[in-house]
């Protein structure tokens, strides 16, 4: 069965957030499309999307190589988060349907008993399920494309602390919900802005180590039919 481009490319992209393959390290076909048992052509098709995307950049003599972004870069990307979500908050409380709103208050509800039991990680993932959830009840293909861009890339750059006040913030997203139901969309917009600026402070660029050399082969090969993608 021929695996799709697409799942190549969030295998490699999954690869290059969670930092197997470092900033400025080479992706060459041969070695990915053993680690992932596929042909070189979806690689080649993968890695074609990943430097559109920003993640690869082509080098002269080197081939494709991890991307390495620099702290201006890493800078934009909390400033485009502070633009765009706060938009799809508003877009959301237009063009929210029931089944959005059920799924971001169940999230809340789990992320308010989460927080008073201390649960840190159960937290993180929530808070991105509910981030993605804002995104699709906006119902516009762009921005939640870009959205979903933007997250792939913060996640990369950046690591993010826990608030230290949890229950807080999971307060804030009940807010937000609470402005998407009545459909206010500027009481959605203003406090998805306030939040995601309050988020901000917490996250810190990661040091990477640069020109890490070709990607390592000891690794296992992926399997692309389990579902990974």
């Amino acid at each position: 069965m021929r695996i799709p481009a697409h799942a190549v490319c969030t295998a490699i992209r999954d690869d290059i957030v969670t930092g197997v393959f470092e900033p400025g390290s080479r992706l060459t076909e041969e070695l990915l499309a053993r680690r992932y048992g596929v042909s070189r052509v979806p690689v080649r098709e993968a890695l074609r999307t990943l430097e559109s995307e920003g993640f690869v950049t082509t080098r002269r003599h080197a081939g494709a190589c991890v991307a390495e972004p620099t702290e201006q870069e890493a800078a934009d990307l909390l400033e485009l988060r502070l633009l765009l979500e706060p938009l799809a908050a508003a877009r959301a409380a237009r063009r929210r349907t029931d089944a959005h709103l059920k799924v971001l208050r169940g999230l809340v509800r789990l992320g308010r008993e989460r927080a008073r039991q201390g649960q840190g990680e159960d937290l993180r993932a929530l808070g991105g399920w509910f981030h993605e959830t804002l995104a699709q009840a906006s119902g516009s293909p762009g921005l939640i494309a870009l959205l979903t861009q933007l997250r792939h890339k913060v996640a990369w750059m950046y690591a993010v602390q826990l608030p230290a006040k949890p229950a807080e913030s999971w307060a804030e997203h009940g807010a937000i919900v609470d402005a998407v139901a009545r459909g206010d969309a500027e009481r959605a917009r203003a406090l998805t802005a306030a939040h995601a600026e309050r988020a901000g402070e917490a996250h810190r660029m990661k040091v990477h180590r640069a020109g890490a050399g070709p990607v390592r082969t000891s690794q296992p090969a992926v399997n692309m039919s389990s579902g990974r993608h």
